[in-house]
Parts: C-alpha cells; structure tokens; sequence
C-alpha cells in the first residue's frame, strides 16, 4: 500500500500560469515557501478563508524540496502551475534512480512521514522520469 501512495506514473499535461525556483541549499526553502505562498495567493484560489490550498501547498513544497535536497541530487527544481481547478506541484532532482518511498513501520517521532503527509494533502500524485531528474508531482484541488 506505501508504494501506492506515490505511484511512478507520468505528470499530467498542464498549462496555464505558473511559479518556477532552483534550491541547492536547505536555507533557500523558507524564500520559496514565501514566494510559492504569495503565488497561490495572486491566484485568488477558493480554498477557503483559511487560505486551506496555499497551506497545503507550501507544506507539500517543504516536504518534497527538503526530501528532493537531503536524498536525491541538487538542484532540486520546483514547478508549480494554476490550471482551473488545481494547482499542479512538480518537484525534481538530479536522482532519477531512486523514487519516493513512504516511511513503512516506522515510529512518528523518528520522523520520514512527510510523503504519506503529502499525499493525504493531494487528490493525485505520482513521479516520473525525464532525462537525467527524477520528478515528484501532487495535484491540489481549488475549487
């Protein structure tokens, strides 16, 4: 079932407006959190007075650019794009041999369960492929 949550599968097609960053260094994700917030924000997405997607959103960026950073190779790119009714989050390193893998049977505090987090966030999510980069990708809904 782990393996399910993150199946390798390709990205679906999107275009539409969109937000790009290159992190090499883990002090680079509190500046594009920022900016990947105030992105979401520029969109007026209905996600509720709560500002529910640009949470989701940011948190799915943390978790994905940090993994991207500490198991894979920088850069770590991050991709996002509004469609009407998602965004669409790809984020990619420089390890195409080595796909995500959800924490199995571990205990919480140890850490590693920011995938299975994610996915819980997401109405869809895979990885893929392209090139030389490995490419993780989730889809929020905003409406």
């Amino acid at each position: 079932m782990d393996r399910e949550l993150w199946p390798r599968r390709p990205r679906p097609e999107t275009t539409g407006l969109h937000y790009e960053a290159e992190i090499s260094r883990p002090a680079e994700l509190r500046t594009v959190r920022a900016q990947l917030r105030a992105w979401a924000a520029d969109g007026h997405e209905r996600s509720g007075p709560d500002g529910a997607v640009a949470d989701d959103l940011v948190v799915a960026v943390d978790e994905l650019a940090s993994n991207g950073l500490r198991h894979g190779r920088a850069p770590v790119r991050v991709h996002a794009v509004r469609t009407a009714h998602e965004l669409l989050l790809d984020v990619s390193d420089g390890d195409p041999h080595h796909g995500p893998e959800p924490a199995v049977d571990r205990d919480p505090a140890l850490g590693g369960m920011g995938l299975r987090m994610v996915a819980h966030l997401t109405t869809d999510r895979g990885w893929t492929v392209s090139g030389d980069r490995k490419h993780v990708w989730a889809r929020f809904p905003t409406d």
